[in-house]
């Protein structure tokens, strides 16, 4: 069994009450027994991509477990960089390939800077098949975008989510490695399909958007109160299963039965 956590949308705004979530969150995940082999995050890791935020962001997502993120359309590429891979700054995208155990996690990165939708790009499609090549053929794959490629029934994600992703699905349905998508994005939990695979999308730590029948366009469109969220992934005998949890910002985070 493997298990590896999905935390989404932190926007982190130098702020205390997104970052108090986020560190709320992590101490969560590295309490569980067993505790995930990975923590993916997927995508607006900030809120406006500011160097300072950045720095906000790695102290309040700091843990002892292998932790991979995404950028979102909130984010800079750039900053990323230089904060999270250790690189210099560059505009290029910014896809990563992880081993997680016998699973192969592919990070692609569907944003366009300065836009608010997604697209991936020929060289991130390229690069993705470059990948799937190298996996091994009897290993699991997890693909994990800010981006989600299917309506979702939201008037807001479903006009900013990924364009084109025809293109996608033809891959994702053509490699029976490949056992799901991961997402964020929309700042909700839902499950739906995608190429005949699940497409999961995580909820957000820092607030909830609602979809078309929720929504009171225009003055209310995220719901600060709930509690922040994440997605567990079980991936056992090339099975995914998912798990939605809420995390209690009051009192204390019991993880174990006493």
């Amino acid at each position: 069994m493997i298990l590896v956590a999905q935390v989404s949308d932190t926007h982190l705004d130098l702020g205390t009450r997104n970052a108090e979530r986020v560190t709320r969150v992590m101490e969560f995940l590295g309490g569980l027994t067993p505790r995930p082999l990975a923590v993916l995050h997927t995508g607006d890791v900030t809120d406006s991509g500011k160097t300072e935020q950045y720095a906000q962001a790695h102290a309040a997502l700091a843990t002892d477990l292998p932790l991979y993120l995404t950028p979102g359309n909130h984010d800079d590429r750039a900053h990323f960089r230089t904060t999270f891979l250790d690189e210099s700054p560059s505009d290029a995208p910014i896809n990563q390939v992880h081993k997680v155990g016998d699973l192969t996690v592919a990070m692609l990165d569907s944003t366009i800077p300065g836009e608010p939708g997604g697209v991936l790009t020929d060289a991130t499609f390229e690069w993705l098949r470059e990948t799937l090549a190298e996996a091994p053929a009897d290993s699991p794959v997890l693909l994990a975008m800010h981006h989600p490629p299917a309506r979702l029934f939201s008037p807001i994600v479903d006009e900013i989510a990924l364009a084109d992703p025809d293109h996608l699905a033809d891959l994702v349905a053509g490699d029976e490695r490949i056992i799901g998508v991961l997402t964020g994005h929309a700042h909700a939990a839902a499950v739906t399909t995608f190429a005949g695979k699940p497409l999961l999308v995580g909820p957000s730590t820092a607030s909830v958007l609602g979809g078309e029948w929720e929504l009171r366009l225009p003055d209310r469109v995220m719901d600060y109160a709930p509690d922040p969220a994440v997605a567990l992934h079980v991936i056992d005998n090339g099975r995914l299963t998912t798990h939605f949890r809420t995390v209690p910002m009051g009192g204390r985070i019991d993880v174990q039965p006493d």
